[in-house]
């Protein structure tokens, strides 16, 4: 009796684990089911969308289209061709500019026929105006800039140098560091302060990091800001001892931390 009650439990689990599975195996269906129909609908609502919004689909693909194939049409009709007249026509006044820079004589005159031009040829303005948004258009802005700045036109020096921008290592702080210059000249300091920073900081190399930062250093020294001017002088020595501004460092680091007590 103890045995048959025994054999019709063990018939009750086996069943009722049966049952269990199949319960489990509907509610898998189920949900498969369920997912299936919903990106089903999903499908359904996209190509609804796409039929029914189709002309504006094809217009967005067709603009797309027109203007990346506008891009590239310019990028090889007008701005190759472009670029290669402006630095073409850049040659002639560059030649005016690079003698000046030689110290030959007569250099304000060669400064001046760099930036107006002689002969029907383009001079610097010209090229920066006519040529804006080519290599040599830039560049022109930045041999302008040098130019007014050695003629001692110091407004014009500092217009044509915010207009010049470069990633060169040394062309971008020379160009941030003329700009000091012109308002060092102009007497004010504190704009050449900042400029002599932002050429100093623009690129770090051994050359024009510790040039502009004697030179910030010693326009912080004018303007009574001793302690800047005592870091600067300390960052010269200890991170650029090998460049010229470091050789004789220690006498304005002396001379900056004997201020800065009194």
């Amino acid at each position: 009796m103890r045995l048959q009650i025994l054999q019709q439990m063990a018939t009750y689990k086996k069943k009722g684990s049966k049952v269990k599975k199949t319960q489990n195996s509907i509610e898998t269906n189920s949900t498969t089911a369920e997912v299936f129909n919903t990106l089903d609908e999903t499908a359904s609502k996209s190509e609804q969308f796409v039929i029914k919004n189709q002309k504006t689909i094809f217009i967005i693909l067709g603009l797309v289209v027109a203007i990346i194939l506008g891009y590239l049409a310019y990028q090889k009709f007008v701005k190759a061709p472009n670029e290669k007249v402006a630095a073409d026509e850049l040659a002639y006044p560059k030649a005016y500019f690079e003698d000046a820079m030689r110290g030959t004589v007569a250099v304000d005159s060669l400064l001046t026929l760099g930036l107006n031009g002689n002969d029907g040829k383009y001079g610097f303005i010209d090229i920066a105006s006519e040529f804006s948004g080519t290599k040599a258009g830039n560049l022109a802005n930045y041999y302008a800039g040098i130019s007014y700045l050695k003629l001692k036109n110091y407004k014009e020096a500092i217009d044509y140098l915010e207009d010049f921008s470069s990633e060169d290592e040394l062309l971008g702080p020379t160009a941030k560091g003329a700009i000091g210059d012109a308002f060092a000249d102009i007497d004010q300091p504190k704009d050449a302060l900042d400029y002599y920073l932002k050429a100093a900081n623009l690129r770090d190399n051994n050359f024009s990091t510790p040039l502009y930062l004697f030179k910030a250093a010693n326009t912080a020294m004018e303007l009574e800001d001793y302690g800047k001017a005592l870091d600067l002088f300390n960052k010269i020595k200890n991170e650029y001892p090998n460049a010229n501004e470091a050789k004789n460092i220690d006498i304005y680091i002396h001379k900056a931390a004997f201020a800065s007590k009194n």
